[in-house]
């Protein structure tokens, strides 16, 4: 034994190498934490003296290093400059001298190794991994860069172009991929993997493979010619830029920041690589994106919680066909749940076949699937036209017509097909669980589990706790919803649940700012360049115009101050049949493109058609319509914790970007009140104050911004 500590050893192979090993105490993964990187330290020291002939790094855990222990991130960001500046160089010094150590040196990869875990794999001069491998920077969706080298090694050793694209989109780079591209050297079978790193370092000492040539080219200037830089980067830059967005600084960041170092050797680019690392660290847009990755993390422990109450799902059946119930069953099946479909008509069937069939030809094209796995996965549905199947399923999701009577009705009846311990969800929007759960015999087996459309995309599923819910009933549908790769957020019961309730008072602002003069293509341009996926009319479209009425109703039976005062451009459309998308018109003209997807396109005489719907004229700004639209769905936002419709800020945010596609780089509506301020906050409200109780902040808002006190720093454990 060279060296023992508590996250990683250091022991010798019997072909003359060593081996360091990581295993991080306490935790499912490996991690370079405070403890693991001062660990590693001495023991590369110990290893440099030994007298060995090689050194590979192998992992005792399913992944290799998953990167830097992010729980660390938010007080070293908030640390002054100086503090993190050491950190980063004192951090590269120890990278430099594993790269720089007197023998061969090889990084055996099995799992996932990201981040600063495949920073410090390309600080060795080999790498060979198993199919399993998976690699990346993923440090652009954190709102920084690579800072323990990356940007600095990667274009030497796989190129501009791919490094550009690896580390500017962050994505996770499967085995084939980084064989391909030159960031694996060999792929091997597991059994063969630590056997397979000793034989290249063995290669390297016989001088097979010459491990100094490629220490030289990852320390020197990139070897290309001015004008193959420019053509490397600037087209990069463009594409890189366009993608990311203005709200996005890090992708094109590290872009522009391996253009500035290419020229430059290790010692000056690594200067390069931590003074662009400290510009983008501390930034709201990387607090607030490092702040959801926490936040992902909380929610994953509230759930994990729940499961020990769980019942195994070892089949599900769907009640209502048709494209929700289609892409339930697709979504079930393709995570390995067989389920049942059943629809009273075969057209729903045949509509709902048709919606997984689709999603599993869009993998197939992307080479995400195969075609006999494809017929697997369709041979896990089973379309029904009767409830004959229906005495096994573990869960049911009920997914008809969004009608209390209907649901009811069918509830009923469905109650009395399955077993006694099966676990029955409605997949409601709007519909009270307390209500429904009233027409059932054993109302405690019943909760709510509220898709988010599309299905396949949409990675919320709102867990609906009702009076009678059961523990079993609720860990049963958050583990459902788990198995079928989706985040569950369990809430309580009111209209609207979470997101549609905080959703509608921004629906009801855009209504009211048509009323006062905007123009809703306005309205749409400024949301969309504040940061939103689409505006609202457009949202809307897509939502339906009809659905939207319907919930608004709702919404306002349950609570008075998102009664409309007047009639809305929604009535207006929805009483002359233009229910949006479905219809081909609503706010905007649609059209079916080449790829079979809606093309929104203007839509001549709807100035005329909603004019009804306004009653003022008043000219606004930019600003203002984004403080009226944001302000109203924010104080909802508030009301919902206030409410203990959940129980923590983070199950507030993460609902709203997960179901909404709230802006990430704003970290959600409470997050975005914190940044702001509450007394500012609260100002801001007040100024709007005419327009109805929408815009009223809460008792307790302004108790809170005269204590200083702010939604994520106020409750222990809320994830940040």
């Amino acid at each position: 034994m060279i060296f023992k500590g508590k996250a990683l050893q250091v022991d010798r192979l019997p072909g003359g190498s060593a081996r360091l090993d990581f295993n991080l105490p306490n935790s499912s993964v490996n991690k370079f934490n405070r403890q693991t990187l001062e660990e590693l330290r001495v023991a590369v020291d110990e290893v440099a003296k030994s007298g060995v002939a090689g050194l590979v790094f192998t992992s005792s855990k399913p992944a290799f290093i998953v990167g830097a222990d992010i729980t660390e991130f938010p007080a070293m960001f908030s640390a002054a400059g100086e503090r993190l500046l050491n950190w980063l160089e004192e951090s590269n010094a120890l990278f430099n001298a594993i790269e720089d150590l007197p023998f061969p040196t090889a990084t055996a990869l099995d799992g996932i190794a990201l981040g600063g875990g495949f920073e410090l794999a390309v600080t060795t001069d080999f790498r060979i991994g198993t199919e399993r491998a998976v690699v990346g920077f993923p440090e652009v969706k954190l709102g920084i860069l690579p800072g323990f080298g990356g940007t600095v090694r990667m274009p030497r050793l796989i190129g501009a172009d791919n490094a550009n694209q690896w580390i500017a989109s962050g994505d996770q780079i499967r085995a084939g991929q980084a064989f391909k591209q030159g960031a694996l050297d060999a792929i091997v079978a597991r059994e063969h993997l630590v056997a397979g790193a000793e034989k290249l370092i063995q290669q390297a000492n016989a001088g097979k493979l010459d491990y100094r040539a490629i220490r030289q080219r990852k320390t020197s200037p990139l070897n290309l010619s001015p004008i193959e830089l420019q053509v490397a980067f600037d087209t990069a830059k463009a594409m890189v830029a366009a993608k990311a967005g203005p709200h996005y600084p890090a992708p094109p960041a590290a872009v522009q920041l391996m253009h500035d170092a290419a020229g430059m050797d290790r010692t000056a680019a690594l200067q390069a690589e931590h003074q662009a690392f400290l510009k983008l660290a501390g930034t709201a847009v990387s607090e607030n994106l490092v702040q959801i990755f926490l936040n992902e993390q909380f929610l994953a422990g509230k759930a994990k919680k729940l499961l020990p109450a769980a019942a195994e799902v070892k089949s599900a059946a769907v009640l209502g066909a048709g494209i929700m119930g289609g892409g339930i069953a697709y979504q079930s099946a393709l995570k390995g749940v067989p389920i049942s479909m059943k629809d009273i008509a075969q057209d729903g069937l045949d509509l709902g076949m048709k919606e997984a069939r689709t999603q599993l030809e869009k993998r197939l094209a992307r080479g995400r699937i195969s075609a006999p796995r494809m017929v697997d996965v369709l041979g896990r549905i089973d379309p029904v036209l009767d409830y004959g199947q229906f005495g096994r399923p573990d869960i049911v999701v009920e997914a008809v017509v969004e009608n209390a009577e209907v649901k009811r009705k069918v509830l009923l009846e469905l109650e009395q097909q399955v077993s006694e311990n099966a676990i029955i969800a409605s997949n409601t929007s709007t519909i009270s669980i307390d209500v429904l759960a009233g027409a059932l015999q054993r109302p405690e087996n019943f909760c709510g589990m509220h898709f988010f459309n599309p299905v396949p995309v949409m990675p919320l599923v709102e867990v609906i706790r009702g009076k009678a819910s059961s523990e079993r009933a609720i860990a049963t549908t958050v583990a459902y919803a788990k198995a079928l790769g989706k985040t569950p957020v369990v809430v309580n019961n009111c209209p609207g649940f979470l997101v549609n309730r905080i959703l509608f008072p921004y629906f009801g602002a855009f209504s009211a700012l048509i009323r006062d003069g905007a123009a809703f293509s306005r309205i749409d341009k400024v949301m969309q360049r504040f940061g939103w996926p689409m505006g609202p009319a457009y949202l809307l479209d897509v939502v339906g115009i009809d659905t939207a009425v319907h919930c608004q109703q709702v919404l306002a039976d349950g609570f008075a101050r998102m009664a409309l005062t007047s009639e809305s451009a929604l009535d207006l459309l929805c009483a002359n049949g233009d229910l949006g998308q479905k219809t081909g018109a609503g706010f905007y003209r649609y059209e079916t493109g080449k790829d079979g997807k809606p093309v929104k396109l203007p839509r001549e005489g709807i100035g005329e058609l909603i004019a009804r719907a306004q009653s003022g004229n008043k000219k606004f700004d930019d600003q203002e319509i984004r403080d009226r639209m944001m302000v109203a769905m924010c104080l909802e936002a508030v009301r919902c914790l206030e409410d203990g419709i959940v129980s923590s800020p983070v199950e507030v945010d993460m609902g709203l970007i997960l179901g909404l596609g709230f802006p990430a780089f704003l970290g959600g509506a409470l997050r975005y009140i914190d940044n702001i301020g509450l007394t500012r906050f609260c100002a801001l409200a007040d100024r709007y104050a005419e327009l109805g109780s929408l815009y009223y902040p809460t008792e307790k808002m302004r108790a809170m911004a005269a204590n200083g006190e702010s939604f994520y720093r106020q409750r222990e454990g809320a994830g940040s």
